[in-house]
């Protein structure tokens, strides 16, 4: 009896549409809005978009690299480890292998990590939920080390290596509450935020550890199958800094240069990295 092909429902792909970049399949860009995701397929050319009902669009194309060619797509996850969970699960069961978030945060360091600065999350802490339902929480969730370094080289090339924060962020389940008090735990909640802080955390968002913690599944999964690129999972996160503690927020002229790095930053990276995994 033959095994069924996975059949995504929450996004318009098959596995066929991440196929290409021979058996890595293609790189995967993952911010949380489908705004951004457009913004980012503005600068593919070949492209294709794959229309969901629920937002999570997909943008198929490829990008150049000199004379090489990177088959690359991106699509929205949404807001929040449920969100990411969902959109990773599904892209992962269609062939997807390698991902990178790029998305936004708020500074935990302001005296180091300031509006405009860009971190190359390493490790997230985990103070969310999502990711308790797939392994303890005495497992931490780290990012691929190739990942981590692309985005660095990457940083070099476009001469922006003094924006880079490299370290561990905050991943949370509320935003409201535990970033920014509301509700009767305010003080608590407060009181965990400045423990992060002196604990060294660079930055607080909402979806890297479900990222990472996935990946890292997923990745022990294929290596069970197999050696080679084409048995690893490799994940990382770019995350601009669009607020400071304790009420200082990105103008929108700033967060629309936020996102401009953002993503320069990010089709860079793919690119270092692709040169070390894929052939002209």
């Amino acid at each position: 009896m033959s095994k069924q092909p996975f059949k995504p429902h929450h996004i318009n792909a098959d596995s066929h549409d991440l196929k290409g970049n021979g058996k890595i399949g293609r790189y995967i860009l993952l911010p949380g809005s489908d705004g951004r995701a457009k913004a980012i397929a503005g600068h593919f050319d070949n492209l294709v978009i794959k229309p969901h009902p629920r937002g999570h669009h997909l943008y198929i194309g490829t990008i150049a690299n000199g004379k090489t060619v990177i088959d690359v797509a991106v699509i929205s996850t949404g807001m929040g480890c449920p969100s990411m969970e969902i959109i990773l699960h599904e892209l992962y069961h269609l062939g997807g292998k390698r991902f990178l978030r790029v998305g936004t945060a708020g500074s935990l360091q302001p005296g180091i990590v300031k509006i405009g600065g860009i971190v190359n999350a390493q490790a997230s802490v985990r103070d969310e939920k999502t990711t308790t339902d797939y392994e303890p929480i005495s497992i931490p969730a780290i990012s691929s080390f190739e990942f981590t370094l692309a985005i660095m080289e990457a940083a070099k090339k476009l001469g922006i290596i003094h924006q880079i924060h490299t370290g561990m962020v905050h991943c949370k389940s509320s935003l409201y509450a535990r970033e920014f008090g509301a509700g009767p735990e305010g003080a608590i909640n407060k009181s965990y935020i400045d423990l992060l802080t002196h604990c060294g955390v660079l930055a607080t968002e909402m979806e890297t550890a479900a990222l990472f913690v996935q990946s890292q599944i997923y990745n022990y999964q294929l290596l069970q199958r197999g050696k080679g690129p084409q048995y690893r999972v490799l994940c990382g996160a770019i995350l601009g800094i669009i607020s400071m503690p304790p009420h200082d927020f990105a103008t929108p002229a700033q967060e629309a240069k936020i996102e401009t790095a953002m993503i320069g930053l990010a089709l860079e990276s793919i690119k270092t990295l692709s040169a070390s995994e894929i052939h002209a």
